[in-house]
């Protein structure tokens, strides 16, 4: 993925209000606590937005629910997502519609709202990863934040999850992560859309089978 500020100003526009958001969310992206959820993971997402972008309905829509997705994050699942959809709904009503201005989305044809509106939704939507039937929109963005779990920097990302998790015990969070793992397992698929399971599913398995097994093994009290 090339600079993101060049990656934000072609889907927002070059406007000041729109680079004005830009660079809050990069800011964001950024704070020193994050380990994980840094500018690394923004930019993966939208790289692995990018083979899947021909299946979504409102493409613009799914990249920028990805720029907002975790652009709040305090270590709070549920509570994290929920902010970042508020702060999706909050900065792009300020630009709406210019944001939409030249975007070829039926949304954006109806004036931006509807686009809004698909944002927010999708934002939320990352807290559980489980779109709707037939969510071409909500399955594109879920299959690119999980993308991660396929990659070769798979036990570099289980680290920094642990670190941004730093201030749970050991034995809590083995035990919260190892739900976690067994509940993806338990998924009849990992990826809603074909090229994504295509692409990932089962090097994601193998990745997420290694790590649940290494923290199951661990004793308790180390």
């Amino acid at each position: 993925m090339r600079d993101l500020a060049a990656a934000w100003r072609d889907l927002a526009g070059d406007l000041p209000a729109a680079g004005a958001v830009g660079a809050e969310l990069i800011a964001r992206w950024s704070e020193p606590h994050r380990r994980y959820h840094t500018l690394d993971h923004l930019r993966a997402v939208l790289a692995a937005i990018e083979p899947l972008a021909f299946l979504a309905r409102d493409p613009a829509a799914v990249r920028l629910a990805a720029w907002f997705h975790d652009a709040v994050y305090d270590g709070r699942p549920g509570w994290d997502e929920e902010r970042s959809a508020q702060l999706a709904h909050s900065r792009l009503s300020r630009l709406s519609p210019m944001i939409w201005r030249g975007q070829k989305s039926a949304h954006a044809r109806a004036g931006g709202a509807g686009s809004i509106g698909t944002v927010v939704r999708l934002v939320r939507l990352t807290a559980g990863h489980d779109p709707a039937p037939g969510d071409r929109d909500g399955e594109v963005l879920c299959d690119a934040d999980l993308a991660v779990l396929a990659g070769p920097g798979y036990d570099a990302y289980a680290r920094a999850v642990r670190e941004e998790y730093r201030h749970v015990p050991d034995d809590a969070f083995r035990a919260g992560r190892a739900r976690v793992l067994e509940n993806l397992l338990a998924m009849p698929v990992l990826y809603r859309t074909e090229p994504a399971r295509d692409l990932w599913e089962s090097a994601a398995r193998r990745n997420v089978r290694t790590e649940l097994a290494a923290l199951t093994a661990q004793p308790s009290g180390r």
